[in-house]
């Protein structure tokens, strides 16, 4: 019960960096934006993991995390 209340509120969360990522009107809101939703998305898999028991997939949220602080890194590199 608790897992589909925290993945409701991650999609919910995810429509959100959506929405700013497509009606942002600067390039540095669309770069927050998609930071937002990539952490989503590994939140997601993390309460997916939690909600399974298993943790074969925490492995590939992490990696994902830090592949999406090393894009928000470049993008940032490239707006300056």
């Amino acid at each position: 019960m608790i897992y589909a209340a925290a993945l409701a509120v991650l999609a919910l969360a995810g429509a959100a960096f959506v929405a700013r990522l497509v009606y942002g009107p600067r390039l540095a809101d669309r770069v927050v934006a998609l930071d937002g939703v990539l952490t989503t998305v590994a939140l997601a898999i993390i309460a997916n993991s939690a909600r399974t028991d298993s943790t074969q997939y925490v492995v590939v949220a992490v990696v994902f995390f830090f592949n999406d602080t090393a894009t928000t890194e470049i993008y940032t590199r490239f707006i300056e």
